[in-house]
């Protein structure tokens, strides 16, 4: 059996260079965190109508534009998730480097009315240090019966199917072929399962998703402003997942399993980004902005070491090494604002933003010559699955600053961002897709809306500029070990609601010139 499960897998290795992934896991690369310069944290981030804060640049690059000096700004943080325990060394507190970035402003006309300038910015677009530990019982469900119930309903016939995961794969060929089942020699459909009595997980993940902004912006008769912006993405995640089952008696012995996974996941992607900012009122400082993002052009590379420890041990068929590079490209993004100041004593902001992440295309790789033509092909599969699970996402930022005097700021602001999990959603285990094939873990969450609550203080000395920001954000979410119903797994989890509660302290230093 072994040598037939290794043939049929390098079999389908040849015939497809390259896979698709799950809905889960571009979901999580696909979201972005509020972060910038503290000012624009400290502000809620709805500075897309104010301009003149080079943390714009990542979503109206038209504020740019607002700028009649040059600047440099760079800005550090320190992250916390004070509610957790340290795991795999990933640290409930760490530092981070969130921003670097200048702009540089030219009058082009020789009048104070019309600029053109020119930015680079370097921002942590998502940072993905979390750690997550949840324990439950399961009455009688197990990990060991979503294989089994897969078996039962036809949802695998042998192990070429896509739907025979490397989860699937460690269970069924570590149970067979080992002292604890014996082989027919044929692949044997006949999979066992154990009725489970509680778990333990635990997921330690780190890493960042950088975005670099190339910005050309300027403006006419200082009353409508321009920009676009190139962004340009890197990804760098890491993260090792711990499940662990406690089994009911059993006439094999079996009382505990351990699945254990480490992945590794680097990506790059690329995207464009457009606005426009105007004075509706020539003598009015009330402002209203515009922009547009184009969908983001992800390549994506995976690596895993999986292993399964049944009673503490790894026989030899429990452990798989897989690696997979898939494309996926994200939905359109649509925002407005609006800006308005009074004096030079106080600004106000306010930014609704909207992309419909059911329109997420996953795609295979299939080899050919054009990176956008016919060197991918959507995953049907796997994107039907993504309009079944994911929906439209809703942001609002709300900012406001206060100068009692020209050289202090305070500032407020909050956000609030719609689920983009669907209530019914689930991990599409039974999708006939590389992306489940690939899949080395079955635990997914569905996380809730987001609310940010940020304040900040700003000093400018001369040339130079502090800034200080506090960030809070909080998220809740149903956590689940592994999928099911009452067809593929009649005795179903109990969902776990967990919280994703972050502190986050940033300090910016500026120098005008």
């Amino acid at each position: 059996m072994k040598k037939k499960i290794l043939f049929a897998a390098l079999l389908v290795a040849s015939v497809m260079p390259a896979a698709a992934q799950e809905t889960y896991e571009i979901a999580n690369l696909s979201g972005s965190d509020l972060t910038g310069t503290a000012r624009y944290v400290g502000m809620g981030g709805a500075m897309e109508a104010l301009g003149a804060d080079l943390s714009t640049m990542s979503t109206n690059p038209a504020g740019i534009g607002l700028f009649r000096s040059s600047q440099f700004r760079g800005t550090f943080s320190l992250v916390s998730q004070p509610e957790v325990e340290s795991f795999a060394n990933t640290d409930k507190t760490h530092v981070s480097f969130d921003q670097a970035g200048f702009v540089w402003s030219s009058n082009t006309s020789g009048k104070t009315q019309s600029f053109l300038n020119i930015g680079v910015n370097y921002s942590k677009h998502r940072n993905f240090n979390q750690i997550l530990r949840v324990v439950d019982r399961l009455d009688g469900a197990s990990q060991s019966k979503l294989t089994y119930n897969k078996f039962r309903q036809g949802c695998i016939e042998s192990s070429s199917d896509l739907t025979y995961s490397q989860e699937d794969a460690l269970y069924h060929e570590s149970l067979y072929d080992t002292n604890l089942i014996l082989d027919n020699g044929e692949f044997n459909t006949d999979a066992y399962a154990f009725d489970g009595e509680d778990y333990a997980f635990n997921r330690g993940a780190k890493g960042y998703m950088a975005e670099f902004n190339f910005n050309v912006s300027g403006n006419i008769n200082n009353r409508v402003y321009l920009g676009g912006s190139i962004g340009v993405y890197s990804i760098d995640y890491n993260c090792r997942t711990l499940y662990d089952e406690n089994i009911r008696s059993n006439e094999l012995g079996l009382n505990t399993t351990t699945l254990e996974d480490n992945r590794q996941i680097d990506g790059t992607g690329v995207d464009l980004k457009l606005g426009v900012i105007f004075r509706p009122v020539e003598y009015s400082p009330f402002r209203v902005g515009l922009y547009v993002h184009t969908p983001t052009f992800f390549n994506i590379k995976t690596r895993n070491n999986t292993t399964l420890a049944l009673n503490d041990q790894i026989y030899d068929y429990g452990r798989r090494d897989g690696s997979n590079e898939y494309e996926f490209r994200t939905p359109w993004k649509f925002g407005v604002s609006l800006g308005h100041t009074i004096g030079t004593q106080v600004a106000l902001g306010a930014t609704y933003e909207y992309a419909d992440y059911s329109a997420t295309d996953a795609r295979i790789k299939t080899g050919g010559s054009g990176h956008y033509g016919d060197y991918s092909d959507p995953d049907t599969d796997m994107n039907s699955h993504i309009q079944q699970t994911l929906k439209g996402v809703s942001t609002l930022k709300l900012g406001a600053e206060f100068r009692p005097d020209p050289s202090i700021a305070v500032r407020l602001g909050y956000n609030y961002v719609s689920p983009m999990y669907k209530k019914d959603a689930y991990r599409g285990v039974d999708v006939w897709s590389f992306g489940n094939y690939d899949s080395s873990v079955t635990d997914y969450v569905n996380w809730d809306d987001t609310h940010r609550i940020t304040a900040g203080v700003g000093f400018t000395l001369e040339k130079f500029t502090i800034d200080l920001a506090y960030q809070f954000s909080t998220q809740k979410g149903q956590f689940l070990p592994f999928a099911g119903n009452e067809e593929n797994l009649p005795n179903l989890p109990f969902d776990v609601e967990v919280k994703n509660d972050r502190h986050q302290a940033m300090l910016t230093l500026g120098y005008n010139f």
